[in-house]
């Protein structure tokens, strides 16, 4: 018969951080801590700082003017719109790149990190020489009547072009730790190509292509320099909220600037958060 002694649970113990055998756990902490701080908190808290003296009718009034609610529709629209693209497009080229076997996979697998490299700059005015009415491209579509440059269509494909990476670097890994036995089970009971993809792959590579759709999306609603250049930047017609900014710096207008980088911060916070949970979530879908 067992004792009482050996029968109780054992209590457990809380340890504030685990056990290490890299010392200093107290001076990295506080050198991150303060590291971030310098770097990040002080800086974007200083928008608040500066906007503290803004009466709410002020604030509403900086951050709901028609002008700046139509940047709203253009920048948050596009952004949209892209990462949509970006994550079936993306989708298609993570695949390719996996599952086949081609020449030159190599370099096009290289030319997928080709955004990340190029500065927006470089990337916004060989966009605009391409899709201007005079352009390479541009010329097809001006013959159809269609106008990409300096309208936002042309922010669209700008987006595209900046987000691409951030759907495929996100899913691809996925693909390449997928178990390929899976699909022949699925196939050997009988399932159609689409039965296979919809009720075994999707689920797999679900939170690895939101993950990527909220980082495209993220990325496009704070760029800059890839589309100004093929914006046109016409009030009430292809400005940017970004853009709008810069203007009222440029205009003196300092508390409007940072209220409407206030709203635009928040937009990023609330982005990143949702990045978080679905990394969490895709996390414990993994280990389950």
């Amino acid at each position: 018969m067992k004792s009482k002694k050996q029968t109780m649970p054992k209590a457990r113990t809380f340890r504030f951080r685990k056990p290490s055998v890299m010392p200093g756990f107290g001076l990295t902490l506080g050198f991150t801590i303060t590291y971030l701080s310098l770097v990040v908190l002080i800086p974007l808290s200083g928008l608040f700082f500066t906007s503290a003296g803004m009466s709410v009718h002020s604030f509403l009034g900086a951050v709901a003017s028609e002008r700046v609610v139509h940047s709203y529709y253009i920048s948050f629209g596009c952004s949209l719109a892209a990462a949509v693209i970006n994550v079936f497009f993306g989708l298609i080229v993570a695949w390719i790149l996996v599952r086949y076997q081609f020449p030159l996979k190599k370099l096009c697998d290289a030319m997928v990190d080709l955004p990340f490299a190029l500065p927006t700059a470089v990337a916004g005015i060989a966009l605009t020489g391409l899709y201007a009415p005079q352009g390479w491209i541009g010329q097809w579509f001006a013959m159809m009547g269609i106008k990409v440059a300096f309208t936002p269509l042309g922010i669209l494909i700008a987006l595209v072009f900046i987000g691409l990476p951030f759907v495929v670097r996100t899913v691809q890994p996925v693909l390449e730790d997928m178990d390929k036995e899976l699909e022949e089970a699925a196939v050997s009971l009988g399932a159609s190509r689409w039965q296979t993809f919809t009720r075994v792959i999707l689920p797999h590579i679900g939170p690895a292509l939101l993950t990527g759709f909220a980082m495209a999306f993220a990325r496009a609603l704070g760029e800059y320099g890839s589309v100004i250049f093929i914006a046109g930047n016409m009030p009430m017609v292809s400005e940017i909220t970004p853009l709008l900014i810069v203007i009222k710096l440029e205009q003196y207008d300092i508390e409007g600037a940072t209220a409407i980088a206030i709203v635009m911060l928040i937009s990023s916070f609330l982005m990143l958060l949702f990045i978080n949970l679905l990394q969490h979530w895709s996390r414990s879908r993994m280990r389950s």
